[in-house]
């Protein structure tokens, strides 16, 4: 009989999302009648810029024709959409990235889990908790950890709590790890990182020959413009960091999927036998085995926002989730809750109210408000007490959701 990858049934519990969608779904069959606004999982509602749909239509009509037409691309991501990547998206903020440092994929979710493909099992792995739950479960997967423990943690991982306490900000660990999760703009609780707080985990870093993995998918959301919007804005981060991410969120392309993991040639992790790996290297060897490249069609499309309609179309797109944000954060503080998150963020970190946990607000809110939201304990022990709302939707429906919510409180 065949054998089963064990450390898959090291997960205790279904993967956060699929256990709300079960849950909805089960309210959905009881009351058939009920109008749900969904304002939990993070995918945008908003259709594809113009510009990119403009693209992706010519290249389209390129594939129809002998000369236009297109198949296998370079693994690593066509040049030009790299060229733009690294001019507009790095270069014009003084960071040293080049277009061959850039490898174009179909997601940072995705980029995020792979990436442990070409790092050792015996690494030392730190995440924040709350955290984006595939962070931890590609380790648990993968075999990097031990078992489920009661409290909902998994042994041999260094948790990092984030609360209102250290103003959603980890303390740098005290002793060693080698592998690093950090994601800002954050998801779940929308906190962000000043330079000098990453200047803190680069040093760090450096000290322990550690590694950090950043995830910068939100960083388009970033009002303030004194907030780094990149780990290679930070001396020495070449030397010492990954950084994913996406054009599903500031372009919309979750359902059409386009995302980019840069890593410097001058990041180099060690060998059994102690002596230095180029990880650049090890990457491209693992695409070019396992990934045969994002569609030339999809590629046209974001390499559309770059241009100058392309920069315009996006900044309205992301100022009007934004807004969305404005007003799920008016209405609740108005409405009594304490509120964090959500001005540089499309995420609404919210405190549950006394007496509920994160599940039973979660449950609350579907039956009487019917507005779907993510529980914070999803994300971790210490997003218990906590609840995410997602500034994901059309105004109306966050409108709504808001005016439904207020008057429950």
């Amino acid at each position: 009989m065949v054998l089963v990858n064990s450390n898959y049934l090291k997960l205790k519990a279904g993967y956060l999302f699929p256990e709300i969608a079960r849950r909805v779904k089960a309210f959905s069959l009881a009351h058939p009648k009920a109008n749900l606004i969904r304002l939990g999982i993070g995918d945008v509602t908003e259709p594809l810029p113009l510009v990119c749909r403009d693209a992706m239509k010519i290249a389209i009509d390129e594939m129809g024709t002998e000369s236009g037409f297109h198949g296998y691309g370079p693994e690593q991501g066509y040049l030009w959409l790299r060229e733009k990547i690294a001019k507009w998206d790095y270069q014009e903020r003084s960071c040293q990235v080049s277009a061959d440092e850039i490898f174009i994929s179909d997601g940072s979710k995705c980029d995020s889990s792979n990436i442990l493909d070409i790092l050792g099992e015996a690494n030392r792995i730190a995440v924040t908790d709350p955290v984006y739950p595939v962070y931890v479960d590609s380790n648990v997967m993968s075999g990097r950890t031990g078992d489920a423990l009661d409290v909902g943690q998994y042994q041999g991982l260094t948790y990092l709590p984030i609360n209102e306490n250290n103003n959603f900000q980890a303390q740098i660990p005290v002793g060693a790890v080698d592998l690093i999760y950090l994601c800002f703009p954050n998801n779940p609780t929308g906190a962000v990182a000043s330079k000098e707080q990453l200047a803190e985990w680069v040093a760090y870093a450096q000290k322990h020959d550690a590694l950090i993995l950043f995830d910068a998918a939100y960083e388009s959301f970033i009002q303030d413009e004194s907030l780094p919007h990149s780990i290679y804005e930070i001396d020495g981060a070449r030397n010492c960091a990954i950084e994913f991410r996406s054009f599903s969120k500031n372009a919309g392309f979750t359902g059409t999927r386009c995302a980019f993991t840069v890593i410097p040639k001058t990041l180099k992790g060690k060998d059994n036998n102690s002596n230095p790996v180029e990880l650049w290297s090890l990457w491209n060897r693992r695409q070019s085995t396992k990934f045969n490249g994002v569609s030339y069609i999809v590629q046209r499309g974001a390499e559309a926002v770059y241009s100058e309609q392309g920069q315009l179309q996006i900044k309205s797109l992301v100022g009007f989730y934004m807004e969305n944000a404005a007003i799920i954060r008016r209405s609740l503080i108005g409405a009594g809750f304490t509120v964090y998150g959500g001005e540089h963020a499309p995420y609404v970190w919210i405190k549950v109210p006394e007496g509920m946990n994160s599940w039973n607000f979660f449950d609350f809110l579907l039956e009487k408000a019917n507005v779907v939201g993510t529980p914070g304990s999803g994300f971790g022990v210490s997003g218990e007490g906590y609840f995410r709302l997602s500034a994901f939707n059309s105004r109306m429906n966050v409108e709504e959701a808001m005016q439904r919510i207020v008057n429950l409180k």
